[in-house]
């Protein structure tokens, strides 16, 4: 298979770093958080910029925007140039007006960077309000026209909704054509599809490159995902500690690694190779689900109406020291089932049985004794930890209400520290001293402080980079083999299912469309949208643990291997 990457040497240079340095403010001796970075876009390049988390890349990208937090970091040397324009000595109007006009950035989380109390169409005539002078109703045109460009459907009504009216591909979209409303030259997009189930990710893929060719703008894209990096880069750049340890063309890159660093990135990538399938030893089912129902709306006082079903006939089961994983795309019903289980949430109809009793029509004080039974891992540890208590508190709080000693539960906290590989003496420290990994670590080890029949993983890994990932995924199998606990695995990346799940089950639109095996329904999907959602995994033409294209791999003339 041969290879030919595009070549960007006579296209115009649109952004030059060099040697650049970030540090603490107002300490210069401090260790640097950048350190001698080098980079060089040119107009219609993407460049990508990955590596873990705490690698430098957001500062780069916050950097070059004239966005790093005042009072915390700063630039203490180097060159930001921006087609002959100078950012690290700019003003800040010179930089207010540079932004949006020439520099434009889409952030991961649109629902914290757009306002929740402005409409969408609001939002983005802001950017012409403030950058031209086009009247309101030549305003008004361009707006929809640029939401149009990005696909999004019925603009008009789109328009006047609010951020929370829309999905999170949609809101995607509004991020998108706010930054590009303006034609910059140069598009950063930090982490935008991290979030997002692989069929939008894969729409919001698309859709950037499009308006790239269209606009012919020069892309710096920031992920810790390879698969994506795979799918859209021209040149990568890997960033470690600060300091980019190695750069070349996607397909080198990809194929032939210098760095262990690079190395050890690639090799922690999930591919979609179903683990190989454990012994079905006679175990008791530790969850059975049947017909389970939950509805949202319908009635009402004056107007009866159906309602929305967000489940509907759910039927499964999973034994003791099996994981079984639900997939699909967001609003697919995925974690409705979960809270429904969880009985965060009320199902309208069906079953829930854990170890061996009924729980779904129990009242809340009924239902309390059982509670000890099930556990929930979140996607955000951050937000599920409270962030006032101690490690020690939030490992201790359950046991002691389910009257275990105090010093008892001191010292099982301690345990689980070093089971999850954390040490001992973390146990006064808060939530915030963490890492993101590190804290979902301690997620995991509260849950499984109650000695739980089930664990659901409620996208417990989707906010992690790939290393992380790979971690977590492995101590969750570790736990699983030590207490044999059920494990319910919710997740939008079929990548990840792959690697921990022996069955899988397939919901969209609230129903179950196939359910088996994870080797036979990754590999042999029976139904169409199963098979979509497998076409739509960013890298799924990749071998990276092997450094190779796999069989079918479309070429850079988009023709098959």
């Amino acid at each position: 298979m041969e290879f030919k990457s595009k070549d960007f040497t006579d296209k115009q240079r649109v952004l030059k770093i060099r040697r650049l340095k970030v540090g603490l403010t107002g300490r210069p001796a401090a260790q640097p958080v950048l350190n001698e970075i080098d980079l060089d876009i040119r107009a219609g390049e993407t460049h990508c910029l990955v590596g873990e988390s705490g690698s430098g890349k957001s500062v780069t990208s916050l950097a070059t925007m004239g966005l790093l937090p005042k009072d915390a970091l700063e630039v203490q040397g180097g060159l930001i140039d921006l087609e002959g324009f100078e950012i690290t000595n700019a003003t800040p109007n010179q930089m207010r007006e540079l932004r949006a006009r020439r520099i434009a950035m889409i952030f991961q989380e649109p629902m914290t960077a757009l306002n929740p109390v402005l409409r969408v169409g609001e939002q983005i005539e802001e950017v012409l309000n403030m950058h031209t002078d086009l009247s309101q109703s030549e305003a008004k045109k361009r707006t929809l026209d640029i939401m149009e460009q990005v696909h999004l459907p019925d603009v008009e009504r789109v328009y006047s909704a609010f951020p929370h009216q829309l999905s999170g591909g949609q809101r995607q979209r509004i991020m998108i054509a706010m930054a590009l409303v303006l034609d910059p030259d140069l598009l950063i997009a930090d982490e935008p599809t991290t979030a997002l189930d692989v069929t939008t990710q894969l729409q919001i893929l698309k859709l950037i490159a499009e308006m790239q060719e269209r606009h012919g703008t020069a892309v710096l894209f920031i992920t810790h995902d390879m698969g994506v990096v795979a799918e859209i880069a021209d040149t990568v750049s890997v960033m470690q500690k600060g300091r980019i340890v190695e750069r070349a063309p996607i397909r080198e890159l990809l194929t032939n690694p210098q760095e262990d660093y690079t190395r050890k990135l690639l090799e922690a990538v999930p591919n979609l190779a179903p683990r190989p399938p454990r012994s079905e030893a006679a175990a008791e089912d530790v969850l059975t689900v049947d017909r389970l129902d939950k509805t949202y709306g319908g009635g009402g006082w004056f107007r009866k109406s159906e309602g929305v079903h967000a489940a509907q006939d759910v039927t499964f089961t999973i034994a003791a020291g099996r994981t079984l994983g639900i997939v699909g795309e967001s609003g697919s019903g995925k974690s409705t089932v979960a809270r429904c289980i969880m009985r965060l949430i009320d199902p309208t109809g069906g079953e829930v049985r854990v170890a061996g009793t009924e729980i779904s029509q129990l009242s809340r004080r009924q239902l309390q004794p059982h509670r000890k039974h099930l556990q929930i891992v979140f996607q955000d540890p951050y937000r599920s930890l409270n962030p006032r208590w101690t490690v020690a508190r939030s490992l201790c709080e359950g046991p002691i209400n389910f009257g275990t000693p105090k010093d008892e539960a001191m010292t099982r906290a301690a345990e689980l520290m070093e089971l999850v590989d954390l040490p001992r003496d973390a146990l006064d420290r808060y939530p915030h001293q963490f890492s993101g990994g590190q804290r979902q670590r301690i997620a995991i080890a509260r849950a499984v402080a109650m000695q739980p029949d089930l664990l659901v993983a409620d996208e417990a890994v989707s906010a992690l980079d790939v290393s992380v990932q790979a971690q977590v995924l492995e101590l969750l199998e570790d736990v699983q083999k030590r207490f044999g606990i059920a494990m319910l695995f919710i997740t939008h990346d079929l990548r990840v299912a792959a690697q921990i799940c022996d069955e899988v089950v397939v919901m969209q639109k609230g129903q179950v469309v196939e359910q088996g095996p994870a080797g036979a329904v990754l590999s042999d999907p029976r139904h169409p949208y199963t098979r979509s959602l497998i076409e739509a995994a960013p890298g799924r033409h990749w071998d990276f643990a092997n450094f190779r294209a796999l069989s079918g791999a479309p070429t850079a003339q988009g023709a098959t291997a």
